[in-house]
């Protein structure tokens, strides 16, 4: 059990990250939505469930030391090359989001330039890497259970200090910039991008497990937390959308608004979690092409970092929206191969 918790916290962690943590997506995905949010919210929950549990299993079945081999084994040469490409790329993206995020993190909290911040982000992943790739899973597990705990406390005050009635703050809800056209989409949307980016590391981490049901457990674990947390984050935030409406960082907000010490907390947590997840992307990214034991590992490392804060020059709010959702519907093949090998694994003898 425990190591199927620390499969799942690891899965949290690398998926919460920027936009996740920061109420960003969230509000772009459930709370524009309003009230039908919840829905969203629990419909995400039981997608991630379910995939969570396929794609560890895969990784457990494969014994995988990279996504390549599940990808291909789900999409066969010619989908699993697409696939490949698509996450691959989404790897870098996600990373790129982090960098950006950071900088609006800081800027919010601290009152630094955005560029400073991003460049702070962008060295600290840099310096990981060239020192220490071996604990990676055991670091992005570590901080999630700090992060739950921020939440917890911010969606109970919020709860309690709501000056709105639910249909006041469902139509303002409705007036916040939505990701897509309505809920459902917005949810499968969200989970399919997610998964495009967590599958990777998800799949690498179970492959070193022997027994699948410790790994299907830890998928199992990993997706109802994503999906609790999606859920409160939402509710916290459309009870005080008064609050957050328009904001860069909601959550962090929303942490000012019951004292700045615990906004520090928070903005803590939230740069945690980016690094965590710039740090997991990169990793997955840059072994994709390059050994970690090759000479080519360390400068290619420096080379990707600096391509990436380079890209999140673009702006935070913007990457979630754009980035986000245009990989969330390229993502979408990732699920129905996964869903089709869900269905096969009766008939498939895995080697």
């Amino acid at each position: 059990m425990k190591k199927s918790f620390q499969i799942g916290s690891a899965f949290v962690g690398l998926i919460i990250g920027a936009g996740f943590a920061s109420g960003q997506e969230v509000m772009q995905y459930f709370t524009s939505f309003g009230i039908w949010g919840t829905a969203g919210g629990i419909l995400a929950t039981i997608l991630f469930i379910f995939l969570g549990y396929t794609f560890a299993q895969l990784g457990t079945d494969l014994q995988a030391t990279s996504h390549k081999g599940v990808i291909y084994h789900i999409g066969g040469r010619y989908i699993g090359t697409i696939l490949d490409i698509l996450i691959t790329f989404f790897l870098f993206g996600v990373a790129v989001v982090m960098f950006a995020g950071s900088g609006s993190t800081f800027e919010q909290m601290f009152g630094i330039d955005t560029r400073v911040g991003s460049i702070i982000m962008v060295t600290l992943t840099i310096l990981t890497l060239l020192l220490n790739t071996k604990k990676i899973i055991s670091i992005i597990a570590m901080i999630t259970p700090y992060l739950i705990t921020i939440i917890f406390i911010i969606l109970i005050y919020s709860i309690f200090t709501m000056d709105l009635s639910l249909a006041e703050a469902d139509t303002l809800a409705k007036e916040q910039v939505s990701a897509t056209n309505n809920w459902v989409l917005g949810a499968f949307l969200y989970v399919s991008y997610n998964l495009a980016a967590g599958a990777a590391l998800l799949i690498v981490m179970s492959g070193g497990v022997k027994d699948r049901k410790v790994a299907g457990m830890g998928g199992i674990l990993g997706g109802a937390m994503l999906g609790g947390l999606i859920i409160l984050i939402h509710i916290g935030m459309l009870v005080r959308i008064d609050v957050v409406a328009g904001v860069d960082m909601p959550t962090l907000a929303l942490a000012n608004q019951i004292h700045p010490a615990i906004g520090i907390l928070m903005a803590i947590a939230l740069l945690g979690m980016m690094y965590n997840t710039a740090v997991g992307m990169f990793y997955s990214f840059t072994v994709r092409f390059i050994a970690p034991d090759s000479k080519l590992y360390k400068p290619a490392v420096v080379v990707i970092g600096l391509l990436g804060f380079v890209a999140s020059l673009v702006g935070f709010t913007t990457l979630v929206g754009e980035v986000y959702s245009t990989m969330g519907y390229l993502g979408f093949a990732l699920i129905i191969a996964a869903v089709i090998a869900w269905i096969k694994k009766g008939k498939v003898n895995y080697q």
